[in-house]
């Protein structure tokens, strides 16, 4: 399997569909080794940046590259890009294999590759079998296999967890996470937050067409200066801490304060110089979905 990865780049990149501005110069990029994470809501233009992206729409400005080049300059796209943009552009009619060796036989690849990315996915018992009887899930480790045919350096997947069952989100985050451990670029669309948080490592988040935030999810879910503390003494190391300086409110126990502004070491130090026992003293963490919400909303847009 091919090993060297190659960056998705998004400059400048704008497109109107009649009055309505779907994107609006938006940037990013996107690096080999990286399972990143494309978030926005309904109608953020997530869909049409990937369609852009290839080449299926064209910008009205700025754009998008893989590998330093337009899609439709890659000299062998199907050995470049796999994408699944929906799993339900199959024929009913035909079995899974006969579908992917169709691909096969377009992007000059022998046969035999089919039934090897049907293994990959974990289809080879149903390979005989016709997508029409297939359920979602199925289907979606169909589109994954199709993505898959030309052994790429870059796959852009849309929402590859929906239908997917617990054991199959679970093997799905496992298998992007061993293609970006080759050196591949992945990005998946997403609107499965929780999935998500376990999924990628770095997230770009739109939000009526434009970039909000681009971070390590790491970075983005971190508590800003937001520490959980507990001790006996909460008056006294109140009061401490107000004399630095920071913001300290009762908690949902007597015995807790959340500081705000602050590290732990900070607290901690304050503590220590006040003689103040403590019993815990942690760093709050905000989930994916909490951040998200607070970016895309329109006091969150800056």
């Amino acid at each position: 399997m091919s090993t060297d990865g190659a960056a998705i780049e998004v400059i400048g990149l704008t497109k109107n569909f009649g009055d309505i501005r779907a994107v609006d110069d938006l940037g990013f990029a996107v690096q080999p080794g990286t399972v990143t994470g494309f978030l926005g809501p309904n109608g953020a233009g997530k869909t049409t940046t990937l369609r852009m992206l290839l080449g299926l729409v064209t910008p009205d400005a700025g754009s998008a590259t893989i590998g330093g080049r337009h899609y439709a300059q890659l000299p062998d796209p199907t050995r470049t890009v796999g994408a699944a943009l929906e799993a339900s552009s199959f024929h009913p009619g035909r079995r899974a294999r006969d579908h992917l060796r169709v691909l096969c036989r377009g992007a000059g690849l022998p046969d035999g590759r089919a039934d090897e990315v049907l293994a990959q996915v974990g289809l080879s018992d149903a390979a005989s079998r016709r997508v029409g009887g297939f359920s979602m899930g199925m289907r979606q480790r169909l589109a994954l296999a199709s993505s898959l045919i030309g052994d790429p350096q870059v796959l852009v997947l849309d929402e590859p967890a929906n239908g997917l069952d617990p054991e199959g989100i679970a093997w799905l985050r496992g298998f992007l996470r061993f293609l970006a451990d080759q050196g591949r670029t992945v990005l998946i669309s997403s609107h499965v937050l929780s999935e998500v948080a376990q999924t990628v490592d770095q997230v770009v988040i739109i939000a009526r067409g434009q970039l909000v935030r681009q971070s390590r999810l790491a970075d983005l879910t971190v508590g800003d200066g937001v520490v959980r503390v507990r001790t006996p003494h909460v008056g006294r190391l109140r009061r401490a801490l107000a004399d630095q300086g920071y913001v300290a409110e009762f908690g949902d126990e007597p015995d807790v304060l959340v500081v705000t502004g602050a590290d732990s070491a900070t607290v901690g130090r304050v503590a220590l110089r006040e003689e103040v026992e403590l019993h815990e003293l942690t760093p709050q963490h905000s989930d994916l979905e909490q951040v998200f919400l607070e970016l895309t909303t329109q006091g969150g847009m800056q």
